[in-house]
């Protein structure tokens, strides 16, 4: 039988992750590149995928692996400033040292989770969309094959509609606000 945890982090804890992802960030840049960056998120993925994790540490480590397919999706066409943001959250994921050391077994990959979550959580807009043009793109590819039509022909004609009407979403949702986002403040 599942059971439900929840737990709150204060401003305190979150002032915290503050430090710890600047921290994170200004060594990032100075010693690694976004390559190498990308690879350290997608060995976190990796570890989710094929290791012994709890199921809430696995399941929101897999999370990861979204925002690493929007970056390389060149038809969704992320902008350079959306793809730095992201970049900048994963070089968390980068740094040998963050706040729970990933060789504790159990809980090693515990912070990596909660970071995760705050990630999720705050690109929910994006996210969203980005599933909605990915389920979009394969219901026309689909209904496109099935009326016998090469779906690669033109392709842009119909994708490019619902991929900036999407992104439009996504400004929207932005826009809307209260400015106190945790990552876009420190990112």
């Amino acid at each position: 039988m599942p059971l439900d945890i929840t737990f709150t982090l204060s401003d305190r804890d979150l002032e915290r992750f503050k430090t710890i992802v600047g921290k994170a960030k200004t060594t990032a840049s100075e010693n690694q590149s976004q390559a190498e960056i990308e690879k350290a998120a997608y060995k976190i993925v990796d570890v989710a995928m094929n290791s012994d994790l709890p199921d809430f540490i696995a399941d929101r480590l897999l999370q990861l692996k979204v925002l690493l397919e929007m970056m390389r999706d060149d038809e969704w066409g992320m902008n350079d400033e959306d793809k730095s943001r992201i970049i900048s959250a994963m070089s968390y994921f980068a740094d040998p040292i963050d706040l729970i050391p990933d060789h504790i077994p159990g809980i090693g990959f515990l912070d990596d989770a909660m970071f995760v979550e705050i990630v999720i959580r705050e690109l929910g807009a994006e996210i969203e969309a980005y599933n909605e043009f990915v389920d979009f793109r394969m219901a026309e590819e689909k209904r496109l094959t099935d009326e016998g039509k090469d779906p690669n022909d033109d392709r842009g004609s119909w994708l490019t509609p619902k991929r900036d009407e999407l992104h439009a979403r996504i400004q929207d949702a932005r826009g809307s606000g209260d400015g106190d986002d945790f990552l876009f403040h420190i990112l």
